[in-house]
């Protein structure tokens, strides 16, 4: 009973994270159930059932919130749940020897880059309403559908900062778009899975436990999608994903340091960092915020002196 409230947990906070990022859902739960021994091929599955429920709800509450452009839902979507089924097909046919260590490394590519974007760089605003390219949204999709059900998540790391970058859609749409479309991408990924597994290695209480979180985090999310600061909160997730599968390889048969100084003081390391890591998020997201107050006082100001001028010009 205590591992399915922490499984709940796992997957509220997953959720909150994944509704207010636009990513990150998948990855976080999937390095959870494989530093607990979890068959890299059942996780996934485990992960995208549960989703079909947490999206579905993220989906509708992101639209009662307005956080969604239905065209980039299809346009990404569909491809999308394309390259999951494939994925989920790939996955389920490799070794569980050779495929955990693989996805470990995915998902520690994917934590490399969600630390790193958002740490340095932020969220992009500087091209908004620019159209998206077309020959753009179906290659991503594609590419993203396939990471996520091969690595158990990455339909948001890799969608989210893509369009993110691009510019050309606000940040609350990408995120709304994103978290909508991944019903397509779970769906899909938990019919390959199925057809390839059966229910074999997947845990029915898991997937139930993970959905029940998820479901009462995810309209929280879509609310709270324009408060949270991203660039905080995506620090912090990249470096947790980072620092697990990291441990997770180098307990790996290939690597071998688990119980080792060499494996505590890498641990260390990567744990400074990921502190160094939040902190300058926090400072820079201070630094932004101090700005913009500075920006809106000096319009303030020349409208505060403009308007004198204008007035005594109207009465001469």
């Amino acid at each position: 009973m205590r591992s399915l409230i922490l499984l709940a947990l796992v997957g509220l906070a997953a959720q909150l994270v994944d509704g207010a990022l636009g990513m990150a859902y998948g990855v976080t739960s999937t390095t959870l159930l494989l530093a607990i021994g979890t068959n890299p091929a059942a996780a996934s599955a485990t992960i995208h059932l549960s989703e079909i429920g947490t999206t579905l709800v993220s989906g509708f509450s992101h639209w009662r919130f307005g956080n969604v452009d239905w065209k980039v839902v299809l346009r990404i979507g569909v491809p999308g749940a394309l390259g999951a089924f494939v994925g989920a097909y790939v996955l389920s046919n490799l070794s569980t020897a050779v495929a955990k260590p693989v996805m470990s490394g995915i998902l520690l590519a994917l934590g490399v880059y969600i630390l790193v974007r958002f740490t340095l760089f932020g969220l992009r605003k500087d091209r908004l309403g620019l159209p998206l390219r077309k020959r753009f949204l179906a290659p991503l999709g594609l590419f993203a559908g396939f990471v996520d059900a091969t690595g158990g998540g990455g339909w948001g790391p890799v969608g989210t900062p893509a369009l993110l970058a691009s510019g050309r859609i606000e940040p609350r749409k990408v995120i709304g778009s994103i978290d909508t479309s991944e019903f397509l991408v779970a769906l899909a990924a938990s019919v390959g899975f199925l057809l390839a597994l059966g229910s074999q290695g997947i845990n029915p209480a898991w997937v139930i436990a993970l959905l029940a979180g998820g479901i009462i985090a995810a309209p929280i999310a879509a609310w709270l999608v324009r408060k949270i600061p991203g660039r905080i909160l995506g620090s912090a997730v990249g470096g947790l994903i980072v620092l697990t599968n990291v441990r997770t390889l180098l307990r790996s048969d290939g690597v071998g340091l688990a119980d080792t100084p060499a494996e505590g003081l890498i641990l260390g390391a990567i744990a400074l960092v990921w502190a160094a890591a939040i902190a300058w998020s926090v400072r820079a997201y201070r630094t932004e915020l101090a700005l913009e107050a500075a920006t809106a006082a000096a319009v303030d100001d020349a409208v505060a002196d403009v308007e004198p001028v204008g007035a005594a010009r109207a009465i001469g």
